[in-house]
């Protein structure tokens, strides 16, 4: 693993503003497990929003589940009412937009939102899927086979980090 040379904290300051900006009374923080769900976390204590933020999994609707199975990472938890709100999902990093397109799946399964935006930390590009982020605190271009994730230190602070992929690792989000 390697440091990247994007400062973590630096982005999230921009995720922060972008975020203010983009909330309504009727917006629901949802974080994908687990990076996002880090940043839903933090920004809604940093915003200093009322009710809790939600977290939500794509295991159990990837297109690839038959080869990843179900992963350790955290379940779905939606504390608030999906039909008609104004939901923001938070993801650390997109790239080929499998996961969006999972976790959107699995939000439906919950209720019909009015709207639902997303906001990242970063846009690594290599989209397989038509999606798009409404908000990207950076965009950088990796080869295929590195990931780029987000480590959440002792103290709560972010570090964004490279990882070499092998060649049966997808890598893919």
């Amino acid at each position: 693993m390697s440091a990247l040379a994007l400062n973590a904290e630096a982005l999230y300051g921009e995720l922060l503003n972008a975020v203010r900006t983009m909330c309504t009374p009727n917006t629901r923080l949802v974080g994908i497990t687990s990076g996002g769900a880090w940043l839903a976390e933090r920004l809604q204590k940093d915003l200093g929003l009322s009710g809790q933020h939600g977290s939500i999994s794509s295991a159990m609707h990837r297109d690839d589940f038959a080869q990843r199975g179900l992963s350790a990472g955290g379940q779905t938890q939606l504390p608030f009412e999906i039909q008609d709100a104004d939901v923001l999902i938070l993801d650390d990093v997109l790239y080929t937009g499998r996961t969006i397109r999972a976790v959107i799946n699995e939000l439906f399964d919950y209720g019909r939102p009015a709207s639902v935006r997303l906001a990242v930390l970063v846009d690594r590009g290599g989209r397989q899927l038509p999606i798009q982020a409404d908000f990207a605190a950076a965009r950088v271009s990796l080869p295929s086979n590195q990931s780029l994730a987000l480590v959440r230190l002792a103290g709560g602070e972010f570090s964004l980090e490279v990882e070499q992929q092998d060649e049966n690792s997808t890598g893919k989000k």
